[in-house]
């Protein structure tokens, strides 16, 4: 697998809370130039970085990194950051409503988004270092039913990043129409290759460019 090849399938990310607008001009035009599948960034640049870069696919997050804020914050973020100029939206599930076992009211959260959505791409993320065998298993049907265009195992922020072994479970588990999303330590083209050759149809990394570059 070429490098290019690679860098079609990565949303090319910074989320950092520090991230300044010459931060993310640079990633937004690495992702411009080496033809990555989008710019994933923090929804409060999204108008500023569409209208530096009105042809870039831009990837919004919503509800990041914690997934605990009410649906009508969810919402109204995800509403906001498409108007804004997002092409797709990465939103963290109510990760607490899992530990109750509400599963119900994920899908319900993970449906409205979409609902709003409709066309544009919506990624679910779930947070995997943080649930049980079982409970992973239950939100692929759940992220499926909901109508989610993917599953996507991590923020990068919490205890643990993507695992090849979730990859696994959620090829066996997702509907046939959801898409696998990896994020959170994949750091080498070797890894890069794993993921990609496990099921997932993207990666998330803030390192890609450099790595595959072979950038300082």
């Amino acid at each position: 697998m070429t490098n290019e090849e690679i860098l079609r399938r990565v949303d090319h990310t910074l989320l950092k809370a520090s991230a300044s607008w010459l931060e993310i001009e640079k990633v937004c035009g690495e992702a411009l130039v080496y033809k990555t599948a989008s710019a994933c960034i923090p929804p409060s640049y999204v108008r500023q970085a569409a209208a530096a870069f009105p042809a870039l696919n831009l990837c919004a997050v919503v509800g990041f990194p914690l997934g605990y804020s009410v649906l009508s914050a969810k919402e109204r973020e995800t509403e906001e950051a498409l108007a804004d100029g997002a092409s797709e939206i990465d939103m963290v599930i109510n990760i607490g409503a899992v530990k109750n076992n509400d599963f119900l009211a994920v899908e319900r959260e993970i449906a409205a988004l979409k609902r709003i959505c409709g066309e544009r791409i919506l990624k679910a993320i779930v947070e995997t270092c943080y649930l049980t065998q079982e409970e992973k298993k239950g939100l692929c049907i759940t992220v499926a039913n909901a109508g989610a265009d993917y599953i996507k195992t991590s923020t990068g922020f919490g205890s643990a990043g993507a695992a090849l072994d979730d990859i696994a479970l959620f090829k066996k588990h997702i509907g046939r129409d959801v898409k696998i999303k990896a994020a959170g330590g994949i750091r080498t083209k070797e890894s890069f290759i794993a993921f990609l050759a496990a099921g997932c149809s993207r990666i998330g990394s803030s390192s890609a460019v450099d790595v595959l570059l072979s950038r300082p």
